[in-house]
């Protein structure tokens, strides 16, 4: 059974968008330095989790950027949908769609993409294994938090790996007893 990672970029100070939503902050450093980095990670990555304004995020920078994989996003609006993504649109709690969700990755990895509030609902749930959190240089003072969970998680630092220009990504494996619980 694959993991199901947390794989984002974050301030120095802990956030994944600034104060208006907005990620310049983070695009000023380009992808040149990480894409060798995110196609090996993504690589093994068989479906996708993702809540809607990552959705409309990702819809916004033209082109659909996740081929074939099975993307899930959790949302309560109709959005629009790009023709030949793999969309699956669900609400609720993630426990309730997590057997399918991962289902669907066929014994790859989960990635969810973007948002913290959804990580955080994985991570809530005991159904979130790894945190890979590439820090940036910079400091926003405030934003949206990369993990805003309701309850303290244990993390167990797995590697480093630093990049050209100051960013320095941290792999964490989330750990506790509560860990994989899975719905039946």
């Amino acid at each position: 059974m694959g993991r199901t990672q947390y794989y984002v970029a974050a301030s120095a100070d802990g956030y994944i968008a600034d104060r208006e939503n907005h990620l310049d902050w983070l695009l000023q450093y380009g992808f040149e330095a990480y894409q060798e980095h995110y196609d090996a990670f993504l690589a093994e990555v068989g479906a996708l989790a993702m809540g809607a304004s990552t959705y409309e995020f990702v819809l916004g920078q033209g082109g659909w950027a996740y081929g074939d994989l099975p993307v899930w996003v959790f949302t309560h609006r109709d959005l629009p949908r790009p023709s030949g993504a793999d969309l699956r649109f669900v609400s609720g709690p993630v426990g309730v769609h997590a057997r399918a969700v991962t289902d669907s990755a066929g014994g790859r990895n989960l990635w969810v993409v973007g948002g913290g509030r959804l990580a955080a609902q994985f991570a809530d749930a005991g159904l979130l294994d790894e945190l890979w959190l590439t820090c940036m240089p910079i400091a926003l003072g405030a934003g949206h938090p990369v993990l805003p969970t309701e309850e303290a998680h244990d993390l167990r630092l797995q590697r480093t790996t630093h990049f050209e220009g100051g960013a320095v990504e941290l792999r964490y494996a989330l750990e506790g007893p509560e860990r994989r619980i899975r719905p039946e």
